[in-house]
């Protein structure tokens, strides 16, 4: 009897497998469920680095900038408009670099002589990030691995000498808890291949077959990232890209199948429906809870992802922009990716380091507001004050002050209850409040007892279900 019983158990696990597999098309892959961990999460670190960090001029899409202007034959500029304009990469060239010069030849020039992983691991681990993201690849190509679909242009044959990819997420895993993810651009836009397929109006597949699937079977299989993270999508359909078949079989056969997550640009009519989180058009920040998981993905440069030597201070977010365009994030129910762009030597920049650990000295007073939160599900932000914005957890509501509002504050958002219990995180103290149409009003400490800076978090809490406060 135990023998029968055992061979039935062994059937239905057998016949759930077989029903949990999913088939090469949107409405199956659309149903599996994003891995937990994400959403925990909260907050991420983007890096943007390769070949367009030598230049460090314009944007991360500088080859394909420069390119452009050189096909269009765009007017010479000034000095002072050349610095800052990004159709003026073609005069950079020419006023910096001899004649006929290639992109190509930037890449012996990024070196990542100073970058050390444990650095870049230890710097993230104290920004109070939970995963980290790494481009791959960019839309020049250029791969930082040694990819056997890019032989002779990635970072083991010219420039570094180094599987960048290996010794980062080896480093992160090793010795920290953060996750390692790897963004993935699909298009190069000066491929003969990608040219070749664009110009048959993508009736052939020859850029797919030989440049995309294997390389992204290769990130997979050789570094099992927990995130995988496409972009360039734009010009074409899932269908061209193949993306339904690439999925299902990293859903149902990868060796990330139970953990990956995935974003949702994966064809020219799937941002924002189909594939994992979505990510919008970059920066994405609704103000209104999604009815999907989300992401706000986003620059501390608000000008270019990638490194820019000709940056100004107002060019980056500041403390106050960075942990309020955070707290409106979470609040909606979104994830923060926070964008740095190293130079080709391997360093973060002294300001990208700051704005960082500005944000981690924030998280350690005000973390318990941001992992593992949820959307309060009575409001967003508040209904009174300006830039106040809430989240909750299963025994408290907290609201963040994105202003400091002087002795009081009114919460038109929560009901008077005489039973609430008012704190501040980084204050010892309990705040009293009284009753004010609508809500309440709460009476807050002296600015110079509290412990945070930039943004301040209100808890509060009673009893009963923290949802009937309202």
């Amino acid at each position: 009897m135990a023998e029968t019983k055992l061979k039935f158990a062994v059937v239905l696990l057998s016949l759930a497998n077989v029903s949990s597999k999913y088939t090469p098309d949107w409405a199956s892959l659309d149903s599996r469920i994003t891995p937990g961990w994400y959403d925990d999460a909260k907050i991420g670190i983007f890096i943007h680095w390769g070949v367009f960090s030598v230049p460090s001029f314009s944007s991360e899409v500088f080859w394909e900038s420069w390119k452009s202007a050189k096909i269009l034959d765009l007017p010479i500029l000034s000095f002072h408009e050349y610095l800052g304009n990004c159709s003026s990469c073609n005069e950079f060239m020419k006023r910096n670099y001899k004649p006929g010069f290639t992109y190509q030849e930037f890449a012996s020039k990024f070196s990542a002589e100073f970058f050390r992983p444990t650095d870049w691991a230890d710097l993230f681990e104290r920004a109070g990030a939970r995963y980290v993201i790494l481009t791959s690849k960019h839309c020049d190509g250029y791969t930082l691995f040694p990819s056997k679909s890019s032989f002779g242009w990635n970072s083991l044959d010219v420039g570094p000498g180094r599987d960048l990819v290996l010794e980062l997420g080896t480093t992160l895993r090793n010795q920290t808890s953060l996750r390692f993810g790897l963004y993935y651009c699909l298009y190069e836009p000066f491929h003969p291949l990608w040219m070749k397929d664009k110009a048959n109006q993508f009736k052939t597949d020859d850029f797919i077959e030989g440049k995309v699937l294997p390389n992204l079977r290769e990130i997979v299989e050789s570094y099992a990232p927990d995130i995988l993270w496409t972009d360039g999508e734009w010009e074409a359909s899932s269908q061209y890209w193949k993306s339904t078949q690439f999925l299902a079989w990293l859903f149902n056969e990868s060796k990330v199948k139970e953990f990956v997550v995935i974003n949702d640009r994966w064809g020219n009519e799937t941002r924002g429906r189909h594939g994992g989180i979505w990510t919008g058009g970059d920066r994405l920040n609704p103000g209104f809870v999604l009815p999907h998981k989300w992401e706000n993905c986003m620059t501390l440069d608000k000008l270019s992802w990638g490194y820019r030597r000709n940056a100004n201070l107002d060019d980056y977010l500041s403390p106050q922009e960075l942990i309020t365009t955070l707290v409106e994030t979470v609040s909606c129910g979104g994830n923060l990716l926070v964008n740095v762009g190293p130079t080709k030597d391997g360093i973060i920049d002294i300001i990208q380091q700051e704005r960082l650990l500005e944000m981690g000295e924030w998280l350690k007073i005000n973390g318990p507001a941001i992992y593992g939160s949820a959307p309060w599900r009575e409001a967003q932000n508040d209904t009174v004050t300006k830039g106040v914005w809430y989240t909750s957890n299963k025994e408290t509501v907290f609201a963040f002050l994105t202003f400091w509002p002087g002795k009081t504050v009114q919460l038109g958002s929560v009901n008077y209850n005489a039973d609430l219990t008012i704190g501040m995180l980084g204050y010892g103290g309990k705040l009293l409040y009284e009753p004010s149409s609508p809500g309440i009003k709460v009476h807050l400490p002296k600015l110079e007892g509290t412990r945070s800076k930039y943004v301040w978090t209100l808890t509060i809490s009673k009893p009963c279900d923290i949802n009937k406060i309202k």
